[in-house]
């Protein structure tokens, strides 16, 4: 599979999140399994929202300097941002009446041209601007 996957904050959140427990284990697979295809991307929001996250607001935050190695890893699977995505965002976050960040999530994954977006907090099997939302968290049916 060479399709790229976007990966919202809520799945690098749980893969270095040890509490998370079945959550976490679930993430670690999936954002391994991206590294080996080589098909995962980002946004500097995610990057940013994750290292907030990651290093205050979880019960077992990360040092900052363990985050930021982190940050340094993924920053190879992110794109560049320009002021079109926000242009996007304005036109999404309209037309499929999400928030604005969400509505900036999808417009940076719709740009570097991913099939899907890992994501807990959209909803799942929903198709915004081209691109599906998949919840790798959801129970298989």
């Amino acid at each position: 599979m060479s399709d790229k996957t976007f990966v919202d904050t809520n799945v690098l959140i749980y893969a270095h999140d040890v509490d998370a427990q079945a959550k976490h284990e679930t993430a670690k697979s999936v954002l391994r399994e991206l590294w080996s295809q080589r098909t995962g991307v980002l946004s500097m929001q995610v990057l940013q929202e994750f290292y907030v996250n990651v290093t205050r607001k979880i019960a077992s935050p990360l040092p900052k300097d363990v985050a930021r190695r982190l940050v340094n890893t993924y920053a190879t699977w992110c794109m560049e941002s320009t002021p079109a995505e926000i242009s996007a965002a304005f036109r999404i976050e309209d037309e499929s009446r999400i928030g604005f960040w969400d509505a900036l999530i999808v417009a940076s994954a719709a740009k570097c041209g991913a099939t899907r977006i890992l994501s807990e907090d959209l909803n799942a099997q929903q198709r915004i601007a081209g691109v599906r939302v998949e919840n790798p968290f959801a129970p298989m049916s």
